[in-house]
């Protein structure tokens, strides 16, 4: 049973190699959550490369980059994937996600988040939405074999750019 992060709960600042702009042999660098103070950040952990839920997941997200960017907010995808891993999953997809390797010390940041299955030594599948002060504004966590979709992220973006009212 996991114990996510709730909303109002500073996020956990973390550094992890990204396959960014990496190339065959490099694993790109690394990628600081500390980097995107101003800008909001989606947390999208998932448990592996490659699984079909997965894809489908990656897949949406990476056709709602534009949308994302216009709500001021960079997405950011987290398994215990290696970063060599993820960079072929992501030249095989044709994906514009960010993906990062939560790999050694393995899952310490899902650990940290909350998100962490010790037993099946993986993550949940589980969403966080942080502002640019750094503090979690949603979280979510998804059954194992449900794509979580894009709807509630996109609320949540909303109303931290005060786009939706609760008058």
């Amino acid at each position: 049973m996991s114990d996510i992060l709730n909303a109002g709960t500073p996020a956990p600042d973390f550094a992890l190699q990204s396959t960014a702009g990496a190339s065959a042999g490099d694993a790109g660098e690394m990628v600081r959550l500390s980097d995107y103070i101003g800008k909001n950040v989606i947390l999208v952990f998932y448990p592996a490369d490659w699984s079909a839920v997965c894809g489908d997941q990656l897949t949406l997200y990476s056709e709602l980059l534009p949308m994302f960017k216009q709500l001021n907010a960079e997405l950011l995808g987290i398994s215990v994937d290696s970063a060599f891993c993820h960079q072929a999953f992501r030249e095989n997809r044709n994906y514009q996600v960010t993906l990062l390797a939560d790999f050694e010390p393995k899952g310490e940041v899902a650990r940290s988040y909350g998100v962490y299955r010790a037993h099946d030594g993986f993550t949940e599948r589980a969403l966080f939405v942080i502002d640019g002060e750094g503090i979690i504004q949603w979280s979510y966590l998804s059954p194992m074999d449900i794509n979580p979709g894009a709807n509630h992220i996109l609320k949540a973006l909303k109303e931290i750019q005060g786009e939706i009212n609760h008058d």
